[in-house]
């Protein structure tokens, strides 16, 4: 679940090339606090992919809430 909420989140994602030195950045504007900047698209990709990764766990271990995404919701339960 939390790998397919990862891919969903990453569908949502914006890039653009920034005009000063022409480096991508990118967002997942559902995601606050969820963007990145590379030299390439490429790089830019799968540095967004590892701060979303670091952003939910982090919220997890927080016990935060996370954004609904495309209808999947992830859920911390406390087990005994």
């Amino acid at each position: 679940m939390l790998l397919k909420y990862i891919q969903e989140a990453l569908h949502h994602a914006k890039y653009e090339i920034l005009p000063d030195d022409k480096s991508y950045y990118g967002e997942i504007p559902a995601c606050n606090g969820v963007y990145a900047n590379a030299d390439t698209l490429e790089g830019c990709r799968d540095e967004l992919e590892e701060v979303l990764e670091e952003w939910v766990l982090f919220r997890i271990y927080k016990n935060l809430p996370l954004p609904m995404i495309n209808g999947l919701q992830l859920t911390v339960k406390e087990v005994a």
